[in-house]
């Protein structure tokens, strides 16, 4: 799948719900589903900067493509790295960079964050388009 076509599934999954509470509850149980990413790399080196909670980040090439995994000591914040690994793991490097992530505003995710977890969020977008930026450049 595309990265836009995840993004309006997940456009039309959230429109499944009523309010807002139901969407965090959501958020929470995606995170749960999260792979859990090896101990091997929950190391300081992969942690995000910017993130008041402990969020790790590992990214990979395989068969030519970005593989990410992660993990999160908080579940809201848990929910939300599942959420942009979702749409951007097993991408191109180039698509990557290039994601214009819309489906972050279309379910008004940014707007019911707290200031602190919606720049979390944005240094997670940061982070895994740095690795999709270096990938593609090696």
């Amino acid at each position: 799948m595309t990265i836009s076509e995840i993004e309006n599934e997940i456009i039309e999954e959230f429109s499944m719900f009523d309010d807002w509470m139901e969407k965090y509850e959501h958020i929470i149980e995606l995170g749960k589903d999260l792979p859990i990413i090896d101990q091997e790399h929950k190391l300081e080196v992969n942690l995000i900067k910017g993130c008041q909670s402990r969020v790790w980040l590992n990214a990979e090439v395989k068969d030519g493509e970005i593989s990410y995994t992660a993990d999160s000591d908080a579940i809201i914040t848990k929910g939300i790295i599942a959420l942009l690994v979702r749409v951007l793991n097993n991408q191109d490097a180039k698509e990557i960079v290039g994601a214009k992530l819309a489906f972050i505003d279309e379910i008004g995710l940014k707007e019911h964050l707290s200031p602190t977890r919606s720049n979390g969020l944005v240094s997670m977008i940061k982070q895994m388009k740095v690795y999709a930026l270096l990938m593609q450049a090696s």
